[in-house]
């Protein structure tokens, strides 16, 4: 196999920041022998967009061809029991031959994202920044708000007063966040993270 495409089909148009998370676990388990080509299965342009899980993983599999899929859904409040079988049902329905593997952060994305003070702070644009923004945090996924503290965290990463302040690009700066994370020691501690890097690995045996 020298290379293997694989695509992400999300909840929401800022989990596709999850490429990176992925692309980083792939090429730790597969080295540099196999060239990744990764997509996010965007539908957010299609004219008729998909009316539930089964039809979002048929078009992703459709638009965007790949070896392997990875479907995530945001635990919430949902025991992650449930959300499983929601992908098991909807693989089924869809009736792809693809190998899957789910994408589970506890309660929402965000929570994987809050381990990696100095990536936070290089978001927000203000890499040198000496503030205290309550990072690193022991247990994100027992956080009830991390989207939340997330935004908190780069207002006042970037240190700006004022309108700058107002002016600030929050939601812009959360999606560069994965981008400056370049050690993922402390994510790997996470349950969620570290069964994900199981169901990969499994997975990439039997392709």
């Amino acid at each position: 196999m020298n290379e293997l495409r694989f695509t992400l089909t999300t909840d929401g148009s800022f989990d596709r920041v999850l490429l990176n998370h992925l692309t980083w676990i792939m090429r730790d388990q597969l080295g540099n022998s196999v060239a990744l080509q990764s997509h996010w299965a965007d539908m957010r342009s299609l004219r008729k967009r998909p009316k539930n899980l089964a039809e979002k993983i048929r078009l992703a599999v459709e638009l965007y061809p790949c070896d392997l899929l990875f479907i995530h859904r945001d635990a919430e409040k949902s025991d992650a029991s449930v959300r499983y079988e929601e992908i098991r049902s909807g693989v089924r329905e869809a009736g792809i031959r693809v190998p899957y593997v789910p994408v589970m952060p506890v309660r929402m994305t965000e929570a994987w994202l809050l381990l990696n003070e100095q990536a936070l702070r290089s978001a927000a644009g203000n890499p040198n920044g000496r503030a205290d923004i309550g990072l690193p945090v022991s247990s994100p996924e027992d956080m009830p708000d991390p989207k939340g503290f997330l935004h908190n965290a780069l207002r006042t990463a970037s240190e700006l007063k004022g309108r700058r302040l107002r002016d600030f690009k929050v939601v812009r700066a959360s999606h560069r966040v994965a981008e400056y994370i370049d050690d993922y020691s402390l994510i790997r501690t996470l349950p969620s993270f570290a069964r994900l890097e199981e169901q990969i690995a499994k997975v990439l045996k039997s392709i």
